[in-house]
């Protein structure tokens, strides 16, 4: 007798987590090997919390989503997974003084800590949204929460609000909060309802100019208040990451709801001016695209960073230096923004390779969930999760490579940091629950259901 579909489904997500659990094994055993030549108990314990947590995750999946695409979970896993052998190889090469004792870095255990915290914001969203059209009910709430975030850290004085010269934190006794990561979901979220309700708003074509429809110009009042936001993010906060995946976020999901090229145009053409203007206005961001241009002429202070990072790329060439035989520990914060360093350095072109290859998949599989499910609201959403994610991963990328200059975002559920992994599970949470309705068998329509909960359907021509 043949599976049922979704049990069917469900099966390959645990196999896949298998699979995910034995290379996240394999490579922390190498890693103990390679720095100690030996095995410790914190591989048992690693691989016993990875088991257990994502094996919740997966009952979880089963339980609320079981029709939900069997792919996302497994590589968020297998992500999560080489993060943490990442920051625990980092550990046993990094050393802090503390109580005028020397001792090693323990940034994989509290790293474990938050996954935890992260898969149960994703069971917690699953078991809550039952229905993710019900987002779009408050929308102008979810927005102005999303705005009131993103603003937060800017208001607080700098000695709650500043790490590393950015002033987009929020500092406790315990742990420190990135407000901005919230904000990212958040007006995403608004910004897919804003676009469905505003369709026409959005599709008027206003003047043609070399064969390209611009929009009218009393319609891009939205795009310049996102532009407006941006810049003032990038002015009081020193935070040049999320002024750019905010605005880029936006855009696509713009340009994805309208189809036309006229609002690419407007778009880049208000990031033109936008650098421009920075450029001039703000003193920090003119030091960052002077590093970016030459590192090595700076080598000895602000340069140092970025330089180390072109080092460590360069040692690991094709094939790496292999799993803990690098120095990876010489590329300041390469547990956080220069993660992509250290896989360049111990696992070379390939493994840098096939891990943005994993994050292509999981890219991709957020926009099949967009194409197939039904209603507008959860197309431009998961188009809109999956963008983002996109436009982290080239700017992380970007800033490592010195394609772009740094830019301070970090790579999602590889870095270090508890407001990625909190934000980021919250959304494969929703990405899931937009798969699951794109998944599930279609319900009878019942007579007389409202236009906007009906499902839509390719009608073809005999």
């Amino acid at each position: 007798m043949a599976l049922d579909p979704n049990r069917r489904s469900r099966t390959y997500e645990l196999v896949l987590l298998g699979a995910a659990t034995v290379v996240t094994g394999t490579s922390l055993a190498l890693v103990e090997w390679a720095q100690e030549q030996r095995i410790t108990l914190d591989l048992a314990k690693y691989v016993v919390a990875f088991i257990v947590l994502y094996g919740a995750a997966h009952y979880a999946v089963r339980r609320f989503a079981p029709y939900a695409d069997p792919i996302i979970l497994p590589v968020v896993a297998m992500l999560n997974g080489l993060g943490l052998v990442l920051i625990h190889r980092l550990d046993l090469g990094n050393e802090h003084a503390e109580n005028g004792r020397v001792t090693l870095t323990q940034e994989a255990n509290q790293q474990v800590l938050w996954t935890l915290l992260g898969l149960a914001v994703l069971v917690a969203v699953l078991a809550l949204l039952r229905d993710h059209r019900t987002l779009s009910k408050y929308a102008y709430t979810i927005g102005l929460a999303g705005v009131a975030f993103l603003a937060l850290p800017a208001l607080l004085p700098s000695s709650l609000s500043e790490i590393n010269g950015s002033k987009n934190w929020i500092k406790t006794p315990l742990f420190n909060i990135q407000p901005s990561e919230i904000s990212k979901i958040l007006l995403i979220i608004f910004t897919a309802a804003f676009l469905v309700s505003k369709r026409d708003l959005f599709t008027s074509a206003g003047r043609r100019v070399l064969g390209i429809d611009l929009p009218r110009a009393r319609d891009l009042a939205p795009l310049l208040l996102v532009w407006v936001v941006a810049l003032g993010v990038l002015g009081y906060a020193n935070d040049l990451g999320t002024p750019l995946l905010i605005f880029f976020t936006v855009l696509a999901m713009v340009y994805i709801a309208t189809e036309r090229i006229g609002w690419i145009v407007v778009g880049l053409s208000l990031a033109v001016v936008g650098a421009v203007a920075a450029y001039q206005l703000f003193p920090h961001l003119r030091v960052r695209i002077e590093v970016w241009r030459d590192p090595f002429a700076a080598y000895e202070t602000i340069g140092y960073q970025p330089a180390q990072a072109l080092f460590s790329l360069a040692t690991g060439g094709l094939a790496g230096t292999g799993l803990g035989s690098g120095r990876p520990t010489m590329v300041p914060f390469a547990s956080t923004d220069f993660i992509m360093a250290a896989v360049g350095e111990e696992l070379g072109l390939i493994g840098l390779a096939a891990v943005l290859m994993l994050f292509l998949v999981l890219i991709s599989r957020g926009y099949r969930a967009s194409l197939t499910v039904r209603d507008s609201f959860g197309k431009l959403l998961a188009a809109g999760l999956a963008s983002t994610m996109a436009i982290q991963l080239f700017v992380v990328v970007g800033g490592v490579t010195k394609l772009i200059p740094l830019t301070g975002l970090t790579t999602p559920f590889m870095s270090y940091g508890g407001s990625s992994l909190l934000t980021n599970y919250a959304l494969i949470a929703i990405l899931l629950r937009i798969s699951n309705a794109a998944r599930e068998p279609k319900v009878a329509r019942k007579p007389g259901a409202p236009v906007p909960d009906r499902p839509t359907e390719i009608v073809k021509r005999a």
